[in-house]
């Protein structure tokens, strides 16, 4: 029985030990405002490797407020708090330091860079993550291998490499884009901040196999959502509601689909 009983001790203590040494993301107390109004209330958040966290919320919650803070968008800036990445407090680290040290924003409304051709563009930003760890650059045979594969996980032809960014790309099109550069770049942690919106049922599909072909324990999602029907094809580990600047109720996948249900007027 002594035995036993300091066998399950040291497991409650390593257990403990690892959950507080593996958090990816800890997000303590943050808050912001966006040209002087109060949109983060004091956001608290943990996402560890291999997990999926959904946060869904009503327009003006603060969900892409808290995207673009969690990649440092500049125009962000948080008030107060804390935002540690790997264990390091990234709070005033620079957008393309979160990037290059393995955080990925999929873009609610992403940008069209005309001019820039979406191949170099990729094989560029995938050299310039490589460069930063230590790692040869890809060559341009391998690279073109590498691309012509993830394609077919997004349904995009080949010729989408000789357009440049996002330009006379089809809403559908634009998403999948963000996907093809999640699965090209390998972030550790993917944010992808309403990647469903405005999606037929097939690109849904289409958008929501990137989004498992990309999952992996040795990764973390966050899933910005206005509905649940992205969670049907991707389901998430745990799900947030934010109302008002503030998380207020987590639970599993069911959550979801009781928000689905009810609406979000319950929680207030």
């Amino acid at each position: 029985n002594l035995q036993w009983k300091h066998k399950n001790l040291w497991k409650s203590v390593w257990k403990e030990v690892w959950d507080k040494e593996f958090i990816m993301l800890e997000i303590k107390n943050l808050c912001a405002a966006v040209e002087n109004k109060e949109i983060l209330k004091g956001v608290n958040l943990n996402v560890k490797p291999g997990e999926v966290h959904a946060i869904m919320g009503r327009n003006g919650s603060g969900k892409s407020t808290l995207a673009n803070l969690i990649a440092g968008k500049n125009n962000y800036p948080s008030t107060s708090g804390e935002i540690r990445y790997k264990g390091k407090n990234i709070t005033d680290s620079s957008p393309e330091e979160r990037a290059l040290n393995g955080i990925f924003l999929s873009f609610q409304y992403p940008v069209v860079i005309p001019g820039v051709n979406t191949t170099y563009f990729l094989k560029e930003a995938l050299n310039a993550k490589r460069r930063n760890h230590g790692e040869d650059e890809i060559n341009a045979a391998d690279f073109m291998r590498l691309i012509k594969g993830k394609l077919k996980e997004v349904d995009l032809d080949e010729t989408y490499l000789k357009r440049s960014v996002n330009d006379g790309f089809s809403g559908g099109e634009k998403k999948r884009n963000e996907i093809l550069q999640m699965l090209i770049l390998e972030p550790e942690l993917a944010i992808l901040d309403e990647t469903d919106s405005g999606l037929d049922i097939d690109a849904l599909k289409t958008i929501a196999h990137g989004i498992n072909q990309y999952r992996r324990n040795d990764r973390a999602i966050i899933l910005i959502t206005h509905y649940q029907r992205l969670l049907k094809y991707t389901v998430p580990d745990y799900v947030h509601v934010l109302m008002d600047g503030q998380i207020v109720k987590s639970g599993g996948k069911e959550l979801a689909l009781e928000l689905e249900e009810k609406g979000y007027s319950w929680l207030e």
